[in-house]
């Protein structure tokens, strides 16, 4: 009885050594990865602000997300609207939008040169935005041109401006 109670015991100290966790790294694209709570603006050709969220579709605030790509690549990374504004009004379901954007880490900036969506002056600004429940927190903002705005681009305004602040999960920072 006792070598099986030994051998038990030897095992479970095998098993309970093996099972030591290694720490889990983060990604190449840590500091600007995140959850955002942000606005949209239309805003003319020189930046200037034309209409806010209140005139522009009443949409209020929403999520975006920023992640790495599958490659883990340190100078790119995934720009991603959450919400389905499709499944809102048809008309808006040119803000559904998945891009891929080019990034400087070291500066916090962000930007895609292409024909379909157009990412610029994006950048992450560290402890830059206080939430509405007094927290800081850091900001983002970029403008977007999407091609297939056909209907409000040119008419209401020249592109899109979207800024905010990274989520904190707090009922108090939800607007």
């Amino acid at each position: 009885m006792k070598k099986i109670y030994f051998a038990i015991l030897a095992l479970a100290t095998l098993t309970l050594a093996s099972c030591e966790k290694e720490p889990i790294g983060g990604t190449a694209v840590e500091s600007m990865s995140g959850q955002w709570y942000v606005q949209l603006s239309g805003v003319d050709e020189n930046g200037n602000l034309l209409l806010s969220d209140e005139d522009l579709f009443d949409l209020g605030s929403f999520h975006i997300l920023t992640y790495n790509t599958a490659a883990n690549e340190a100078d790119s990374l995934w720009l991603k609207s959450v919400e389905s504004f499709a499944a809102i009004s048809p008309l808006l379901g040119f803000l559904d939008y998945k891009v891929k954007v080019e990034c400087d880490q070291r500066e916090r900036i962000f930007n895609r040169k292409a024909d379909d969506i157009a990412v610029f002056n994006g950048k992450i600004l560290p402890g830059a935005a206080t939430t509405p429940s007094g927290q800081t927190t850091d900001s983002i903002v970029y403008d977007i041109s999407i091609a297939v705005d056909t209907l409000f681009a040119g008419a209401y305004y020249h592109h899109l401006r979207v800024s905010g602040y990274r989520y904190t999960g707090l009922a108090n920072d939800e607007e």
